[in-house]
């Protein structure tokens, strides 16, 4: 395990954010871009990248802007080059590998997160079988996380799960009525359902085997945007791989910061998460084994037809990450 001290050598130069000195980027070359887009969606698990203003200045970003769009439309913002680089969760990712679009993983930044809530009819997944599940939309996230973890127990979520599509709002609302069977969630919606005491909690991804074993959320870069800029891609991966520290060292600040920004209301549900989410274990975690696992169990689904083998030679860059895990080790 990565210790506060450990820590704190790895983000010794961090400015601003938590009144911490300046220091420069390793004597590197600028960006050969100052601009860059991330995405504002209404998960705050991706706090990392939305408190991440100041550190993406010390790089040499000066014209730094976030693209509001839902969960769902991450990929499509990834895909057409409307996001240069972001966090993005690794199973929907494993899924746009598979179609070809011309996206780069570049590296984990946290495992955990995502919480399915159920009925007193949801034990255990396999309680899902014949079962009706909440969700936004067929092919976003939650919809593709919940499909390798029903592959994963030998459910066929094609046939064996009903999937009804409504509003986030709606979707909760049919669960504490008990209309529906089970909501897979990403904060700040589990600190919701557990404050409303709505549901129960069938699996926490921060803490249950195996999904607590890998990534969650993944930084993925537009293919074009790294092959141009991979300096920038650098930089860029750095402020977020930083900003992920102060989430898992400063939670209060990290918070506070999220509410500041306007990227969620409720300081009490974004604290929460800071301390719920494993923010330090990037180090830890190896990327290439969330994409292997999570391409396992979708092609088990019979959601892709690539090998986890082609997907990973194809689509992912881990030179930028193992450059930086030696950097930022202190």
């Amino acid at each position: 395990m990565i210790t506060r001290r450990d820590l704190l050598r790895g983000v010794a130069g961090t400015v601003g954010l938590l009144g911490w000195p300046p220091g420069p980027a390793s004597g590197e070359p600028p960006p050969e871009t100052t601009r860059l887009r991330l995405y504002h969606s209404p998960s705050i698990c991706v706090a990392p990248q939305y408190i991440v203003g100041d550190l993406l200045k010390s790089e040499g970003f000066s014209d730094v802007k976030y693209v509001k769009i839902t969960t769902a439309g991450i990929s499509k913002a990834l895909a057409s080059g409307e996001v240069d680089v972001s966090l993005h969760f690794v199973a929907p990712l494993v899924i746009q590998l598979d179609a070809g679009d011309p996206i780069t993983v570049l590296g984990g930044v946290h495992p955990g997160c995502f919480e399915l809530f159920g009925t007193d009819r949801v034990r255990v997944i396999r309680d899902l079988n014949g079962k009706t599940v909440a969700i936004t939309e067929l092919g976003q996230p939650a919809h593709v996380f919940l499909s390798s973890m029903l592959a994963h127990v030998g459910l066929d979520p094609h046939k064996d799960v009903k999937f009804v599509e409504h509003p986030a709002a709606e979707c909760k609302r049919l669960l504490a009525e008990g209309t529906v069977d089970a909501y897979l969630a990403f904060p700040p919606e589990p600190q919701e359902l557990r404050a409303r005491k709505v549901g129960h909690v069938v699996v926490n991804s921060t803490v249950d085997r195996p999904w607590s074993q890998y990534f969650c959320c993944i930084a993925t870069g537009h293919r074009e945007f790294v092959r141009k800029h991979p300096i920038a891609t650098k930089r860029a991966l750095r402020a977020i791989l930083k900003a992920a520290d102060v989430c898992a060292l400063e939670p209060e600040r990290a918070a506070r910061a999220l509410v500041d920004g306007g990227f969620t209301p409720r300081y009490d549900y974004a604290l929460q998460t800071m301390k719920d989410v494993p923010y330090n274990r990037w180090r830890v975690y190896d990327p290439e084994d969330s994409v292997r696992f999570y391409a396992l169990r979708l092609r088990e689904a019979g959601m892709i037809k690539s090998t986890p083998q082609r997907l990973i030679a194809e689509g992912t860059d881990w030179r930028f990450l193992n450059e930086l895990k030696k950097e930022l080790k202190g």
